[in-house]
């Protein structure tokens, strides 16, 4: 390949002509050394894109010269090339990151598979990509005109994401465009959907697992299985399932998934609404019959999420669930340290609740802080600083912990959120409330073609203030601004992360469960 400098250190390099010429041939450029000591120093005084090390040189040897090599380019790819194949030389290579391990003798073609592999696989594996989004394309368009189910819906949503990280990391801007035209389509024909199935599943559907239903059809079988395991049910606030996919590999190590499943956040896709029905297994209208001094409307001063545990407990007993259980809710870092500090204290409870607010902390101050705009100004950066902060955070030493315990681990959410574009006009009274993806009120004055109404609140099991409440909520990526301060506030909004309406990222949500390796 042309440009492509190699360094090739071997004491009997004169033996390895015909594999120089052989790269020669193929339009790379090397340059050859009889020892350690040269390799470092030609390291040191010019550019290479990879090195071959023999392992067996006298004088310096090949891994005291690949130290020196990383000392001064860490990001250098070295081959190593040995004739011995004893394990503690492969290990000790391995453990200083070399980026590959060859036998002697060694044939032409092997190195060539090993330059491909280190040097072209980033372009080999984006074209792929390409080349695999391309062939899927036609399908996924197809499907968007047909009349798809819900585990359909559920099946594109997850094919949407896996192509949306693999174009990601492919960085074709064109394909990534069509991409994104391709997700905006299938996110209008997802709201339609649900607009006109919503209030039915509601009513009809026993089988759904929905915010209210999640716990008792999916937690609560595990709980009861007989089984002396710790079971800690991890609920991040607001992840979304291509963030779950973000940090699956850090846990990779540690935890074996053993399920993996979507299910769907009720409306409004707002905490005060989907966390609460998931923990008392209830509808919000249910909650404010059975706990009318706990529930928290729209209209009532104060926290709207402060009785979870009180709400989790009824549903407990309501389900015969026997034994001692925890409830954590953790909205900073030394709350977070701590219960770390502390973990040894929840393993003799059969059901430990984490409830972490940092992503959804997270996708408030992308909104407000213009430093978060700037490190999260799009979906991949968002989904890069939700897993950066987790691989440094509290609740990855907390699982880890748990992986040691051999305990269950449960990871799920109470609803994900979506970057805004479009606005969309809303008139209401001084009583309405201040969401941008649903507003709750009486009196609005919206464009219906742009939103999902709900005149009879009680039909959808929402509380209403009054007897003219109605709700509406915001479908796609459209979030609500009112007529004065238009342009202010679009400006203010637009593009910034959002939840409480309707999309796929909001509402088709992870569960998931680990098991201990």
């Amino acid at each position: 390949m042309a440009n492509v400098h190699i360094l090739w250190a071997d004491d009997e390099i004169d033996l390895l002509k015909p594999h120089v010429l052989f790269l020669e041939q193929k339009g790379y450029k090397v340059t050859t050394v009889n020892s350690g000591n040269e390799a470092v120093d030609q390291v040191a005084d010019n550019f290479f894109d990879i090195v071959f090390l023999d392992e067996n040189m006298p004088g310096l040897s090949g891994l005291e010269a690949l130290q020196l090599i990383k000392s001064t380019d860490p990001g250098l790819p070295v081959v190593m090339i040995t004739k011995s194949e004893e394990e503690s030389i492969m290990e000790d290579a391995i453990g200083s990151k070399i980026s590959d391990y060859l036998i002697k003798p060694v044939n032409p073609n092997q190195i060539l598979l090993s330059l491909k592999k280190n040097l072209d696989n980033k372009r080999l594996i984006g074209e792929k990509a390409s080349s695999g989004y391309q062939q899927e394309f036609r399908e996924i368009a197809m499907k968007l005109m047909g009349r798809l189910d819900l585990e359909e819906w559920y099946d594109l949503h997850r094919k949407l994401i896996y192509w949306g990280l693999e174009l990601e990391r492919n960085q074709d801007g064109g394909l990534a465009e069509v991409f994104r035209t391709q997700h905006k389509e299938a996110n209008a024909q997802f709201s339609k959907f649900v607009k006109d199935n919503y209030v039915d599943w509601l009513h009809d559907e026993e089988d759904l697992i929905m915010s209210h239903t999640l716990f008792e059809k999916k937690v609560a079988p595990i709980l009861k299985n007989g089984s002396d395991k710790p079971v800690f049910m991890v609920v991040i606030d607001n992840l979304r399932f291509d963030q779950w996919k973000t940090i699956q590999p850090v846990l990779g190590d540690y935890f074996r998934v053993e399920t993996e499943d979507i299910y769907m956040s009720i409306l409004p896709t707002a905490t005060q609404y989907a966390r609460n029905a998931l923990f008392a297994g209830m509808m919000p209208t249910d909650i404010q019959k059975m706990y009318p001094r706990l529930w928290k409307g729209e209209e009532d001063d104060g926290g709207k999420n402060l009785h979870e545990a009180d709400f989790l407990e009824g549903q407990l007993k309501r389900l015969s669930i026997q034994g001692k259980w925890s409830y954590n809710k953790i909205t900073n870092l030394n709350s977070g340290k701590k219960l770390a500090e502390n973990f040894h204290t929840l393993l003799s409870n059969k059901l430990n609740v984490i409830v972490y607010n940092f992503v959804d902390m997270l996708s408030h101050a992308r909104t407000e802080m213009e430093v978060i705009k700037e490190l999260a100004d799009d979906e991949a950066a968002y989904r890069s600083l939700t897993k950066s902060w987790f691989e440094h955070s509290p609740l990855f030493d907390i699982l880890k912990q748990v992986a040691e315990a051999d305990g269950v681990l449960i990871i799920t959410t109470d609803h994900g959120t979506i970057r805004v574009e479009e606005p969309s006009k809303v008139v209401g009274d001084r009583n309405t409330n201040s969401n941008l993806r649903y507003k709750a009120g009486k009196n609005l004055d919206y464009n219906a073609k742009e939103v999902l109404e709900i005149r009879k609140p009680e039909e959808a099991f929402l509380p209403k203030a009054n007897v003219s409440t109605a709700y509406i909520f915001a479908t796609e990526a459209r979030f609500f601004v009112y007529p004065n301060n238009y342009n202010h506030f679009v400006n203010y909004f637009k593009d910034t992360f959002q939840h409480g309406g309707i999309s796929m990222e909001e509402m088709l949500i992870p569960y998931i469960v680990l098991k201990a390796k």
